[in-house]
């Protein structure tokens, strides 16, 4: 294996996560330890949060190219609470608007002992760029590239469908939504691929359509009503508009939701014991009506919580592979 392979590798020799840049080439027995890591960071909301040593002496960069609030905040936190030492670069403020290469960003970090960068941009391949030239004891963490991957996200997505099902095997899992754009759908797509025999229905209008050879498998379909009739789990989400170029032949927010809003009518076709999902933010009555977020079947604050615990374990776990 090469010098540039050994950086880039998410898992290394011994089994330890190096990086995490998506979730596809990961096993199935390697994501269900990270889950059941993650659970062991829980408490109640209410209850003091979980802390831990783990990263004390670390410093953890977060890197967000591009806007975020909930992955953002909980990285933030998620390395507070295991002791690190935090650092949020502000794009606005930083020295990539007044002309500075990305890599030296990165390097002027490393020289002051960063060790773990989290990072988010709106380019693809981001992420990897850094691990193929930053430091070997450096990790990088993906935390948004572009339309491409949002592995925690991924992460956290399977967790909660875990807590509430009891399993990641044999459900049926419908998506609504800009499919075309989203990175959300491509890493919760990897993971149920990765975690069991699931039938995952990918629902959006026409132009918003994902490449089916990037959800091999899954059944892309326009057909709404259908694919919610006894699904386990319904996930809304938003359109993209910032990544598309011709909006134009956008649907208004009206048309969106009585086409492909999930209402309690339409959320009725699923199972009685099926659960609501949104990764956020959230655009209340275009996407998802304001009951459905709030109802009984909505896990969508449960997301937000096991976001902290999954940020938690995936950064003691490459903080475990760069101490070795």
């Amino acid at each position: 294996m090469s010098n540039t392979d050994n950086r880039t590798a998410q898992v290394d020799e011994t089994g330890k996560l190096r990086h995490l840049l998506r979730l596809d080439g990961l096993s199935r027995e390697f994501i269900t330890a990270l889950l059941d890591r993650a659970e062991s960071f829980q408490t109640r909301v209410g209850e003091p949060p979980a802390r831990d040593d783990a990263l004390k002496g670390r410093t953890v960069a977060n890197l967000f190219f591009e806007p975020s609030t909930r992955t953002r905040a909980s990285f933030e936190l998620a390395a507070k609470r295991l002791s690190a030492d935090v650092l949020n670069l502000d794009v606005n403020m930083s020295s990539r608007t007044k002309g500075e290469s990305l890599l030296d960003t990165i390097y002027t970090l490393q020289a002051m002992q960063v060790d773990i960068f989290v990072v988010r941009d709106a380019s693809a391949g981001i992420p990897a760029y850094i691990t193929q030239n930053a430091e070997p004891h450096v990790s990088v963490l993906n935390a948004g590239e572009s339309d491409i991957s949002h592995p925690t996200q991924g992460l956290l997505d399977l967790m909660t469908i875990r807590e509430a099902k009891g399993t990641l095997d044999g459900l049926t899992v419908t998506v609504i939504g800009d499919i075309a754009h989203s990175r959300v759908a491509r890493s919760i797509s990897e993971g149920l691929r990765i975690m069991g025999n699931n039938e995952l229905r990918l629902v959006s209008p026409t132009g918003l359509n994902g490449d089916s050879e990037l959800y091999p498998g899954a059944q892309l379909t326009s057909d709404l009503d259908g694919a919610i009739e006894g699904a386990d789990v319904v996930m809304a989400l938003r359109i993209q508009k910032e990544r598309i170029k011709e909006k134009s032949s956008l649907m208004t927010s009206m048309e969106y939701h009585q086409q492909f809003g999930l209402t309690e009518e339409r959320l009725a076709l699923a199972k009685p014991d099926a659960i609501v999902m949104h990764p956020g933010p959230m655009n209340r009555d275009v996407e998802i009506s304001g009951p459905v977020a709030d109802g009984p079947q909505s896990v969508v604050t449960q997301q937000v919580h096991n976001g902290v615990a999954v940020r938690m374990a995936v950064l003691a776990a490459v903080n475990e592979a760069r101490s070795t």
